[in-house]
């Protein structure tokens, strides 16, 4: 194999052309002969009998080329890039090809390379940074979360009325005739919560257990079903049964039911603002890096190959199909869930793939130019974190984590603080200014 020009390119790729000896190419077409040829009928010949040579004089001499090539093509690539100062990335594509008289092979190859970063201002970047406030009206919201999970259920002899949860049978009709998906039985409706279609719950109001009624309703007109859509339909329902909510008394022995610590209604409000409050603070404090983050990043110079971008896509892909068949299901199956397709799902990923891939080279740069190292001291320690958090022997986390990946990932939170540490935060702007 001979390496016969290498060009770059200022779009972080280069094109290599390669001589790939004869005796390696014919070795490559008779591999790629012998994997296919009991699949190959030639008349006057039993199947999978007929030379290569008659085969290709049927179909022509390029049948096995694309195998062949696909073949041998690992080796080759390996052999091309010794010796050549290139750091590539993602999977190189063939773009021409050409098989010379002395029956040698020449590859036109195009590849991405790793992209060289030119650093901009990554210390001392100005971003806002919103007040941590929490209101009486976002207090009184989570006091009624508690109230709710600590509602109880009870049948209850009476009409039902709003806020209740009738236990109904029900069978819908289009022109006097039932359609698909419109009937259920012993369904808990909880009147009021907007779960079905506009005008049916409120006509449960006053229905009492026994209760029949014919409900006239009307589906609105972006329905998902264009069957239904915008179409007047009758709903036939028997009412079984009616259920109230008892919701407790919010006072001071309803704080320490929901509470270990508060004694009184007063005190638990106070719990739950630190708690908004230690939230909120965190969601601030992340929105402030990553726009910290996102700042280094537009002030840093790079072109990022397609190819680096298409890797990435690769390892996102890998991760959902493994997550997807954990949950029984294939990444075919998620996607058309999803109503797309497993290439749809690839694609609305990319934006995401393009922010690791830039996040990935800002770090590593900042991590060369601040001199970051990690002592095997914090590599020991790093295991032994791991190894308790998952209970297992420090030498088993060896074997599944190496070393690098932990160095690595250590270089990165040092160069990531490294920014935000020394970010200047300042006050979002009035929405007036904002929207100028």
């Amino acid at each position: 194999m001979n390496v016969k020009s290498v060009e770059k390119h200022d779009n972080s790729t280069a094109t290599l052309v390669l001589t790939v000896e004869k005796t390696v190419f014919q070795n490559g077409l008779d591999k790629a002969y012998k994997q296919v040829k009991n699949q190959i009928y030639v008349p006057g010949f039993r199947k999978g009998k007929a030379p290569r040579r008659i085969v290709e004089g049927m179909y022509g001499k390029e049948t096995f080329y694309e195998d062949a090539i696909n073949l041998i093509f690992p080796d080759v690539w390996a052999e091309a890039l010794e010796g050549q100062d290139l750091t590539v990335v993602g999977s190189p594509s063939i773009s021409d090809l050409n098989v010379e008289e002395s029956g040698d092979l020449t590859l036109t190859v195009e590849a991405g390379l790793y992209p060289e970063v030119t650093l901009g201002q990554y210390k001392g970047i100005e971003a806002e940074k919103a007040e941590v406030t929490v209101s009486e009206a976002e207090i009184d919201a989570e006091v009624k979360k508690l109230a709710d999970r600590n509602s109880t259920i009870e049948t209850v002899e009476r009409p039902a009325a709003d806020g209740d949860t009738a236990v109904i049978d029900f069978e819908g009709f289009l022109n006097g005739v039932p359609f698909e998906g419109g009937k259920g039985e012993d369904y808990s409706l909880k009147i009021g919560s907007g779960t079905f279609i506009p005008g049916f719950e409120e006509q449960l109001v006053g229905l009492s257990a026994g209760d029949e009624k014919d409900l006239d309703v009307t589906f609105p007109e972006d329905y998902g079903a264009e069957d239904l859509a915008g179409k007047p339909v009758v709903f036939k329902v028997k009412v079984k049964e009616v259920k109230a909510t008892n919701t407790p008394e919010l006072d001071d022995e309803f704080a320490k039911d929901v509470s270990e610590t508060a004694d009184t209604l007063a005190e638990l409000r106070d719990e739950l603002k630190k708690k908004l409050e230690e939230q909120k603070g965190e969601e601030v404090e992340n929105a402030f890096k990553n726009a910290v983050m996102q700042k280094a990043i537009e002030n840093m110079e790079v072109t990022i190959p397609d190819a680096m971008i298409e890797a990435q896509l690769d390892e996102i892909m890998q991760q959902y199909s493994m997550s997807m068949q954990q949950s029984g299901f294939s990444l075919e199956q998620y996607a058309q869930m999803m109503g797309t397709t497993v290439q749809g799902v690839r694609e609305s990923q990319r934006a995401s793939a393009l922010s690791q891939v830039q996040n990935t080279l800002l770090l590593e740069k900042v991590a060369e130019a601040e001199a970051i190292e990690i002592s095997e001291e914090e590599v020991e320690a790093t295991y032994q974190e791991m190894a308790d958090q998952y209970e297992m022997e420090v030498e088993k986390v060896k074997e599944y984590v190496p070393a690098e990946e932990i160095q690595r990932d250590k270089k990165f939170e040092k160069a990531m603080a490294m920014i935000t540490d020394s970010a200047v935060a300042v006050a979002p702007k009035p929405a007036e200014a904002a929207e100028e």
